[in-house]
């Protein structure tokens, strides 16, 4: 809506007697636009480095073929043996409920299996207790994941 203002008694405004002025309700959308991609871009670039896996280091073997399709993969960490902690995917698990969620995750698959990745240094007795309680969840297959020779 115009203002009404009163002119002032000034010597170039004699003539009119009011002026109306309009207020500037207008929004410059280009310094927001310039800002959401600054942000965008600083997003893109950032969001890969944060995301990140457990670290182990696989056992090596000359014979590795690709896993293909969605498998469950379930990984030994070096610090097994003082925590009892494996990792069901990116999901930090004590071995006592262990049992119970592969039994869960196991309901709606329909292939019975279980890709296990253990730490190079992981003492075989501690893979061997994982692997117990893998089959006593109801596991029919259990694969070991290894890496070739030379890769990452």
């Amino acid at each position: 809506m115009p203002k009404v203002v009163a002119a002032s008694a000034g010597p170039s405004r004699l003539g009119r007697g009011r002026r109306v002025a309009t207020s500037l309700a207008e929004i410059n959308v280009v310094p927001l636009v310039d800002v959401m991609l600054v942000l965008l871009i600083i997003f893109m670039v950032t969001a890969p480095m944060i995301q990140r896996g457990v670290d182990v280091k696989l056992p090596v073997t000359s014979r590795a073929s690709q896993i293909e399709g969605e498998r469950i993969f379930l990984t030994v960490p070096l610090a097994y043996r003082q925590s009892h902690i494996v990792y069901l995917g990116d999901e930090p698990i004590h071995t006592e409920i262990l049992k119970e969620r592969i039994r869960q995750k196991m309901e709606t698959a329909k292939q019975k299996q279980v890709y296990l990745r253990g730490d190079g240094g992981v003492q075989f007795q501690d893979l061997m207790d994982v692997f117990s309680e893998l089959q006593k969840a109801g596991v029919e297959t259990i694969g070991i994941v290894t890496r070739m020779p030379g890769e990452r």
